[in-house]
């Protein structure tokens, strides 16, 4: 299945601005809007500490792999460094899995968009605007790579622009400055049942619930490689990822658990709009409508280019169909495009025929290829760092922390998360599925690169007996 480079290469045609928001867009999905609240019943106030030491992971892994894409951009990103780091199953592995969670996730946002577009205008059946959403988000990324930004730009615009509006209005209210609300001091992060209500375990079960939310923030790594200064861009988009989340994630949760009783039933229904009928705003679940809708628009379109672009490269390296590496004119690979597409169209229609089996297995099969993607990435940072020193590399652009102990903590915590998620009753047939999933993927990556499987030792033998009836000759034996 090899491939050659086809047509003209992918163009650098994203600005700084457009990767700093595609950061910025996929750290802040509609899990932050409407998941939360689960979160928060589970563990109440001290969801922030689940939140926080899960933005410790997210902030590491980040920092792992913007040292390996400083060093390195690659449109493959962490597949090709698992390649060079680990071997070529294991970047065929992660590629493959790493793709098939976003073309699940399309079916999971189509079907989110089309609910709320079907509850506006009731008429027009919820599968067509599924229809609709998707062909939309197609043609944007058929277009050009230029047209992608643009819409990812603007979306994570109206996503930040809101958070920050929300974040600025809680700190008015919580110092009392809001008319006709008393500042709330302690007494809801202290009086239910104190900050820690269901005890320790529930802070680390709402650790597996929130982690996942943090997934897509190594998108920016991905599209740097179509950036006109992907180095540089690579650099400030992973040194922003802390105060991102910082700002975005714990400082709106703080808001929410500060302003309304963790336990209060608005607030497992739908916190932040809770917030917002707090403050005082009219219509507040058509506000958060259209913010999540925004989300859902956002995700659908950079989880297609993220799959697709995924896709190429796999398909550049030999890993899948040669022709999803071939590039329009327009410098987009337009077959890998199409063929996330396709799979995210089944997805959707398998959303509506069968949400209770097929679709929920398949679900499932992506529930922990987040942290199997994490920890590739840990892994092959260790590697390739080791290589660096071995090689005498001390001009290394950006690098891990307290290396290698980080590094080794880091791994050691996402094990635990996969642990843990073996315990808990909720992930664990998420857990089995993936790993079963995983298993089958790893199995054809081995068995594809394996030189009894693939004939290589035949021509190995060959050469060698060549050389040695030439050995032969030249001695005159």
């Amino acid at each position: 299945m090899s491939a050659s480079p086809v047509g003209p290469p992918l163009q650098r045609t994203l600005k700084k601005r457009h990767l700093s928001m595609i950061a910025i867009a996929g750290v802040i999905g509609a899990g932050l809007f409407v998941g939360s609240g689960a979160a928060i019943k589970e563990a109440g106030p001290g969801v922030l500490i689940a939140y926080a030491l899960a933005a410790v992971v997210v902030v590491l892994v980040m920092r792992m792999l913007g040292e390996m894409a400083a060093s390195n951009v690659e449109t493959g990103s962490f597949s090709t460094y698992a390649d060079k780091a680990i071997g070529r199953w294991a970047g065929f592995s992660v590629g493959w899995l790493y793709s098939w969670f976003w073309i699940v996730v399309l079916g999971v946002e189509a079907t989110a968009g089309a609910a709320i577009l079907h509850r506006w205008m009731p008429d027009v059946p919820q599968w067509s605007w599924a229809l609709i959403l998707m062909v939309l988000l197609t043609l944007t990324n058929v277009a050009s790579v230029k047209s992608f930004g643009e819409f990812e730009f603007w979306f994570a615009s109206i996503k930040v622009a809101a958070i920050v509006i929300f974040l600025v209005l809680g700190v008015v209210a919580i110092f009392g400055f809001m008319p006709g609300l008393d500042a709330p001091g302690l007494r809801n992060l202290t009086g239910h049942g104190g900050f820690i209500p269901n005890g320790t375990g529930a802070v680390l079960g709402a650790v597996l619930v929130v982690v996942f939310s943090f997934f897509g923030a190594e998108i920016a790594t991905i599209a740097a490689g179509e950036s006109e200064h992907p180095e540089s861009s690579v650099r400030a988009a992973t040194r922003s990822v802390v105060w991102r989340i910082l700002l975005f994630y714990i400082g709106s949760i703080a808001i929410v658990v500060t302003l309304i009783p963790w336990d209060s039933a608005t607030v497992a229904l739908s916190p932040y709009v809770a917030v917002i009928k707090l403050y005082g705003i009219p219509a507040a679940a058509t506000i958060m409508d259209v913010i999540v809708l925004t989300s859902v628009l956002s995700c659908l379109n950079s989880g297609l280019y993220t799959a697709s672009r995924m896709l190429f490269s796999l398909s550049r390296r030999g890993d899948a169909p040669a022709g999803w590496s071939e590039i329009s004119r327009q410098g987009v690979p337009v077959s890998a495009v199409l063929a996330s597409t396709v799979v995210g169209f089944l997805t959707v229609g398998l959303n509506y025929l069968s949400p209770d089996t097929v679709f929920l297995f398949l679900l499932n099969s992506s529930g922990a290829i987040a942290l199997f993607v994490w920890l590739i990435i840990a892994v092959s940072q260790l590697r390739l760092r080791r290589r660096l020193e071995a090689a005498g590399a001390v001009d290394i652009p950006l690098k891990m922390w307290a290396f290698p102990y980080l590094t080794y903590a880091t791994i050691a915590a996402i094990i635990a998360l996969l642990v843990g998620m073996a315990f808990l009753p909720a992930t664990r047939e998420q857990l089995l599925v993936s790993c079963a999933l995983a298993t089958v993927v790893v199995a054809i990556g081995v068995f594809r690169r394996h030189p009894v499987i693939t004939g290589r030792h035949q021509v190995d033998g060959h050469l060698l007996a060549s050389n040695h009836r030439s050995a032969e000759e030249t001695s005159g034996h």
